[in-house]
Parts: structure tokens; C-alpha cells; sequence
């Protein structure tokens, strides 16, 4: 099913090792024989306009995704009616794991800006982990890198005044964007400055 959705014209086909973030996303750690055989469980490449919806809160889990280009906010709604950001993610990150506890999206993902993603349904990211046993280690370690973001998070927003914040996260950001070989000194803000002062709590 997955085979023939990528070969879809819509779909612009590119394999995972020669992507540009291969070493930032799924395949990482992953030997050339393994990463050829992901490309069969892949599809590509699904494109968002800006404010587009990728999923939304309490959708059955059924994807999962990698940022190939482009911005995305994840979000939640308070028991009041507002909505509180819970993350910025750029290309080569990946969304829809924290779905997997119950089985459904905990949260809304929207596009910042044009945005393409490939996505791997949970029924072939399943196959792919028992034929790929690897990737267990690979869910383990983005899973790792999310609670350690959390915690930065939960530090920033307990220790920190507004300034300090707002500085703190431009650095982590351009950490992020020096990772994948762009500028960290000028890059594009996709997100509202009303965004990442939510996010901020400021």
C-alpha cells in the first residue's frame, strides 16, 4: 500500500540516503543496506500550505512523520478554551511519536509556513522495526532527545526571566539550524513573535 502511494505522481520521490538530512532523521545510525530498505516503507513527500493542519488532537495514530522542508507548531487546548504551543519543529524532526501511548494524537500539528513531510504509516513503521531491528534504538534515542527537551523546558520556563527566555531559545534554535548545515547567525523566524511568547510564557 505504502509502495504504491510513492510512486503516486504527486509524490516526489527521493531516497533517504540521498536526502540532505539523512543524518538527522529516521535513517541515522542505519547501514546503507538498511537505509535502501526503509526507502520501501517510506512515503513522499506530502505538502502543507502555511496554517495547513498535519493532524489534530484525539485523531487516531496513523502516521508518522519527518519534516523535509519547512516549519511546524505543535499544540494543545487548555480546559479554557486557549492554546498553549508545546513545540517549533524543523526539518529532519519528526512528529506523531508521542502518539503512540494511547494510540491517538495528543496534539495539533500545523504547518508555519510551506511545508513537505514523508510519512510512514504505524502498520509498515511496525513491519519496519521488526525487518530493521535497529530502528528500535533509533525511537529510543528521538524519544530521549524529546524528554531531555522537555526538561530544558520545564528549567527555562522555572529559572528565567522573560529576556533570559526569549535569548535562550534563539541560541537553541540556532544550534538546531547550524545542525543541518544553515546559517546560525541568520535565519527566518517562521513562527508569530505571539508564538513563541506562548511557548516562552512570557
Amino acid at each position: 500500500m505504502v509502495r504504491q502511494a510513492a510512486q503516486e505522481s504527486s509524490h516526489t520521490v527521493i531516497a533517504c540516503q540521498n536526502c540532505g538530512l539523512y543524518q538527522l532523521c529516521l535513517p541515522m545510525g542505519l547501514n546503507s543496506a538498511d537505509t535502501m530498505l526503509l526507502d520501501h516503507y517510506v512515503k513522499r513527500k506530502r505538502m502543507l500550505k502555511r496554517g495547513q493542519i498535519l493532524y489534530r488532537a484525539g485523531e487516531k495514530f496513523d502516521c508518522v512523520y519527518a519534516i523535509r522542508s519547512g516549519s511546524v507548531k505543535t499544540y494543545i487546548s487548555t480546559d479554557d478554551g486557549r492554546l498553549q504551543i508545546t513545540g517549533f519543529h524543523i526539518p529532519g524532526e519528526l512528529l506523531g511519536l508521542t502518539a503512540m501511548d494511547e494510540n491517538r494524537y495528543n496534539c495539533e500539528a500545523m504547518a508555519l509556513e510551506a511545508t513537505s513531510v514523508c510519512e510512514i504509516s504505524v502498520e509498515c513503521f511496525e513491519e519496519l522495526a521488526r525487518v530493521i531491528p535497529s530502528v528500535h534504538y533509533q525511537m529510543l534515542r528521538v524519544m530521549s532527545k524529546e524528554i531531555k527537551h522537555n526538561q530544558e523546558l520545564m528549567l527555562l520556563l522555572g529559572k528565567k526571566n522573560a529576556e533570559e527566555r526569549l535569548a535562550t531559545y534563539l541560541l537553541s534554535l540556532s544550534r538546531r539550524f547550524a545542525m543541518r548545515n544553515y546559517s546560525s547567525t541568520q535565519f527566518n523566524l517562521s513562527m508569530s513573535r505571539g508564538d513563541i511568547g506562548d511557548y516562552l510564557g512570557i
